[in-house]
């Protein structure tokens, strides 16, 4: 699997999970988002997608996309 795709493949998780947590009625929905990527992803795919936000996070929802630059400033 060549690296863009993985990345998108780890943008495709990271917005299906934003859509489970989007759809509950917590009042911290981006947190529910990191604390599953903190909990069940490897070290390597954090480091991916951390990447992939840094140099913008093209095609993150916008859920996703909080939870993800959360997850950098807690690093």
């Amino acid at each position: 699997m060549s690296s863009h795709s993985s990345v998108d493949t780890l943008v495709k998780m990271a917005n299906q999970i934003g859509d489970f947590f989007g759809s509950q009625k917590s009042n911290d929905r981006a947190a529910g988002i990191v604390d599953h990527i903190q909990r069940f992803w490897d070290p390597r795919m954090r480091a991916n997608i951390l990447e992939h936000v840094a140099h913008g996070g093209d095609g993150l929802n916008p859920l996703a996309l909080e939870a993800i630059k959360r997850l950098a400033q807690e690093k």
